[in-house]
Order: structure tokens, then sequence, then C-alpha cells
């Protein structure tokens, strides 16, 4: 039985949102502390941009496939709604809404994953 690329796509996603709240929880920890730029990951969708995913070939009809790779992501400073006195670049309210959007996103993630298994048991008790 082939793999299933689905299941590792999610969780390259998973894993991508896991270091977002990492980098979220860090920069909302070191939001008092002087010269501390925040930090963020490039956004899932730009990762699957660069990413060429490919479908695997197991015919010779099929279209050819190859150098599938996934990655998480780089860390990167990023740009910080405001820049307070001592050159902390955290606001809050901006890393607060950074980790619902990520929230979301991993909500949706595990949500698409039970999803999928139930399909997949489905097939499986079917046959």
């Amino acid at each position: 039985m082939q793999p299933v690329h689905l299941f590792d796509l999610a969780a390259r996603q998973a894993q991508w949102a896991s270091v977002r709240q990492s980098l979220i929880a860090g920069n909302i920890a070191n939001a008092n502390t002087p010269g501390y730029v925040a930090r963020d990951i490039e956004p899932f969708s730009k990762i699957l941009d660069s990413t060429h995913l490919e479908m695997t070939r197991t015919a010779s009809g099929h279209v050819d496939t190859s150098g599938t790779s996934l990655e998480t992501g780089k860390i990167k400073p990023e740009d910080s709604w405001d820049v307070s006195f001592s050159g902390n670049s955290v606001s809050i309210d901006q890393e607060l809404i950074k980790a619902g959007g990520t929230e979301r996103a991993f909500q949706l993630n595990a949500s698409l994953v039970k999803a999928f298994h139930r399909m997949f048991l489905m097939s499986v008790r079917s046959s």
C-alpha cells in the first residue's frame, strides 16, 4: 500500500502551527525585554508555494513525479505594528491575533485529518 501523502502534509502543517505558536509564546514572554525583536515564521501557504509537490508515479501512464520535499519554514524577524521606547517590537495585540489565527489553522488541520481518517476507515471496512 502506498503512503497517504495527505497525512504527511497535515503533519507538516501541524508542525508549522506548533513552531509558530512557540514563537508567539516567546514573543509574548519577552514583551517587556528591552531590545527584543519579535519573530515569526513564514506563512504555510508560502512554504507550499515554494515546495514542488508532485504526485507519486506508480505506472508508466502516470505523470512523472520526483523531488517531493516539504519544509516547516524559516524563522525571521517580523514587522511589528509599533516599537516601544526600549526598542522592543512586541505588540501584545498583534501576537494575540496571530495566536488566534494559528489556533484556527490547527483546528482546521485536526478536523481535516479526522475526516480523512474516517473516510480511510470506511474504505478499509467496506473492502
